[in-house]
């Protein structure tokens, strides 16, 4: 089993914490997005980003002086949003280390795929961003099937971390051999399931946490998951759909 994930607009360079295992598998096709961007004005940068100039100004300084093959901080301690603080990956122990990088996936907009340990540097692009890369119509064309491919690779079952903009990349590729397992955490009021999606990045991290602490392998065991009052609803689930309500 295969997980993937969503990166997050925070980041931080933190070279020291931890030695990166790896280059990212997809790090040439990163170099042709850098250099695009490298070679975009400021407007034009702003126009992909839609942030303010406060975080136009940060990440244009970035792009001056980024390159891909230093200063790099493992992928899964790079990234600093609301699920990869549940997750608390800093504090991870060897066990859950080698799970993470054997079964979890990043996916990228700017790196394509990424595993835990992958050596990145901080960027700012998201896939649903407006950027026209090698002649493609948006960074959705320019990956293709890449994405699928790699997160297959190892297996047929992937569990769906991710959120519908980064899960968007991998539907198109589906086949019938291949199975993507999307989990949902939200509340029910007055009979209808709403996800909030606060809620819903932070209960993503605490699942990271919580299968690589119990090293698991099938839906039967991500079934099990009982974190900050989150319990599997086999009525408002499907074969393709796992509900978590919290109480």
């Amino acid at each position: 089993m295969q997980i993937i994930i969503s990166p997050a607009r925070q980041m931080k360079s933190d070279p020291d914490a931890l030695p990166y295992q790896s280059l990212p598998v997809f790090l040439p096709q990163a170099e042709v997005i850098l250099a695009d961007l490298k070679q975009r004005s400021v407007a034009e940068l702003k126009a992909i980003w839609q942030c303010s100039d406060r975080l136009v100004r940060q990440n244009v300084d970035r792009l001056a002086t980024m390159t891909l093959t230093e200063q790099l901080t493992p992928a899964l301690l790079a990234f600093t949003g609301l699920q990869y603080q549940a997750m608390g990956p800093g504090v991870f122990d060897d066990e859950a280390w080698d799970y993470v990088q054997r079964h979890l996936r990043i996916l990228s907009g700017f790196y394509g795929v990424l595993k835990p340990l992958d050596g990145i540097v901080p960027y700012r692009l998201g896939l649903s961003d407006a950027a026209q890369v090698a002649g493609t119509a948006n960074l959705y064309q320019y990956w293709g099937d890449r994405l699928a491919e790699e997160v297959y690779r190892e297996g047929e079952l992937v569990l769906n971390l991710a959120s519908v903009e980064y899960a968007k990349a991998i539907k198109p590729y589906l086949t019938p051999a291949r199975q993507l397992v999307t989990c949902l955490f939200g509340e029910v009021h007055a009979g209808k399931f709403k996800q909030k999606a606060t809620q819903a990045k932070q209960a993503r991290g605490n699942m990271v946490r919580y299968l690589a602490e119990h090293q698991v392998t099938t839906l039967a065991g991500v079934k099990k998951f009982a974190v900050a009052g989150f319990q599997y609803q086999p009525a408002l689930s499907t074969p393709t759909k796992l509900v978590f309500v919290k109480a």
